[in-house]
């Protein structure tokens, strides 16, 4: 175990974090837009379905709204972290919203053709893809540390209560009213949260440095991807989920028309099922962390939810699929809200929207590929194939995953510590010459060679997920208590802020852990050095 890491206290109550002001009035506010976003998708879908599409036209509905988050979800994360991320949001939703009302417009005039349909699905996916990184990115500003598990646990329990009210209402006003009703809701549903978000009083960003040129921020989210392998499981057992799970929520809608003829009203009770299993499944969620942990949890969690979608592909009929239902909606927040609470946990707050951007664009990217490629197969062999298929593989997958891809129980202080002094004798901080190398020269006693070199392993992630590129560790030949580490980084001014933004706790506690043994624990000597063309004159002043 690391010098940082520290194993969690008894976690706060489930329903902590709606003690909280601002959470508990963005939570509500979200419910209501969650619920409007279910009650669109059942109407897009049954409207798609009346416009003669067929069970890939109907999948097509969940690729036209997870698509453009797949491809914009990245940067709108580099977005998330170099700007303010309460006036992000509020572009976001007002997108959405808009695109809403595009919908509710051209249904209600009976202008509605498939493509356009998923045209305006499409625009409020570029709205959520703008929102998603910068609304997980906030969760830890809303509660305490402590209480990040419990916020996701609850905004799971949001978006699956939603995704069972939502379904029953919008069947209601779909027999009732048509479909038009069911996206003038969701227009209307987007402005709680823009209130709430307009009154929120964030306070201001610490930058010493400024914001993060886009292209820039983009690529240090990514570097820091690269380095950090605990969150690169959170990435792979997320996407190993999502490929297959996203079956069900592809393909329930063929299933609702086709075995089990049901109706719209029908189509809601199926999806309200999911959402009580979903709730129950919170109620429980808090304590069988505590109690087995993270990794049990999302194992157990993918079983169950694999046998869920075994049952409804096998035998459909309403008195087995009601109850697998119920299973998979608890199953699906025991995976989600952990990955997404472990994921929450790992990341600093200067990383944390581009980060948690790449664990939407898996998140999407799963259900976008799934959607496509499950509604292919049930075109080409059934829907019985296109579930016993994703079904039994998430069976398989639980059982590969539980220790390949073990998610860490532990959590990381990675609160904001610039423990180092101030370079001298550099440029201007706000200077882009370079790229600058660094050499620090460690004094380490013989006998701590071997546990020095593998300290510095872990120093070298951290320096590179702060910005550092070609890091290496040398030993002298001729002196060899003598070590020497370089490492490269692109500008002077991004050398500056591994200085002062993106030093951790952690960070500093990984360092001192190869302090220590060095002689006498001694401070290394360091040295900075510009590459020399940098700094060549103007041509105006050549010879």
């Amino acid at each position: 175990m690391s010098p940082a890491e520290v194993e969690p206290a008894t976690p706060p109550s489930g329903w902590a974090p709606l003690r909280r002001p601002v959470f508990r009035a963005l939570w509500l506010a979200q419910f209501v837009a969650n619920t409007g976003t279910w009650m669109q998708t059942v109407g897009a879908q049954w409207l798609m379905g009346d416009l003669g599409g067929g069970a890939l036209a109907v999948a097509l509905i969940q690729a036209a709204t997870t698509l453009p988050v797949f491809l914009l979800v990245v940067p709108a994360g580099a977005l998330g972290d170099i700007l303010d991320r309460r006036r992000l949001l509020l572009t976001g939703q007002a997108l959405m919203c808009a695109g809403a009302a595009g919908i509710t417009l051209t249904t209600a005039f009976d202008r509605t053709t498939p493509a356009l349909l998923l045209g305006w699905i499409a625009v409020t996916g570029v709205g959520q893809a703008l929102s998603v990184p910068s609304f997980q990115a906030i969760q830890p500003e809303l509660v305490s540390r402590g209480e990040v598990p419990q916020a996701a646990v609850l905004n799971g329990v949001n978006v699956n209560v939603a995704r069972a009210v939502g379904p029953a209402v919008g069947g209601l006003l779909i027999a009732a009213t048509g479909p038009a009703s069911t996206f003038a809701f969701n227009t209307l549903s987007f402005l709680g949260v823009l209130a709430v978000l307009y009154r929120w009083r964030r306070p201001p960003d610490h930058r010493p440095l400024g914001a993060e040129h886009v292209a820039a921020a983009t690529r240090a989210g990514a570097r820091y991807i690269l380095n950090a392998p605990r969150f690169a499981t959170v990435l792979m057992r997320s996407a190993l989920f999502m490929i297959f799970a996203s079956c069900l929520w592809a393909l329930l809608p063929a299933v609702a028309r086709g075995p089990l003829r049901l109706g719209a009203d029908g189509y809601g009770v199926l999806l309200a099922a999911v959402g009580i299993g979903a709730v129950a499944g919170a109620f429980a969620i808090g304590r069988l962390r505590a109690a087995i942990g993270a990794n049990a949890v999302v194992s157990a969690s993918t079983v169950a939810y694999g046998g869920a979608v075994v049952v409804i592909g096998a035998g459909p009929r309403v008195a087995l699929v009601l109850p697998a239902l119920v299973v998979a909606g608890a199953a699906w927040i025991g995976v989600q809200s952990t990955l997404n609470a472990t994921a929450q946990a790992l990341l600093p707050a200067w990383t944390r929207a581009r980060a948690l951007a790449y664990f939407q664009l898996v998140f999407m990217g799963g259900q976008t590929l799934g959607a496509i490629g499950w509604g292919m197969i049930a075109g080409l062999s059934g829907l019985r194939a296109a579930f016993i298929v994703p079904g039994c593989a998430l069976l398989l997958t639980a059982a590969l995953t539980v220790r390949r891809f073990r998610l860490p129980r532990t959590s990381l202080d990675l609160s904001r510590m610039p423990f180092w002094p101030e370079p001298a004798g550099g440029p201007d901080s706000q200077s882009g010459a370079g790229p600058v190398l660094v050499e620090v020269q460690w004094r380490v006693p013989q006998p701590n060679a071997e546990a020095f070199v593998d300290a510095m392993l872990h120093v070298s992630r951290s320096r590179k997920r702060t910005g550092a590129t070609l890091w290496g560790l040398f030993r002298d030949v001729s002196d060899p208590s003598l070590y020497v580490e370089t490492f490269t980084v692109a500008t002077w001014h991004e050398h500056l802020r591994q200085h002062f933004e993106r030093g951790t706790v952690w960070d500093r506690e990984l360092e001192a852990a190869a302090r220590a043994l060095t002689e006498d624990g001694a401070d290394p000597v360091v040295r900075h050095l510009i590459w020399a063309g940098a700094l060549r004159p103007s041509p105006d002043h050549r010879v």
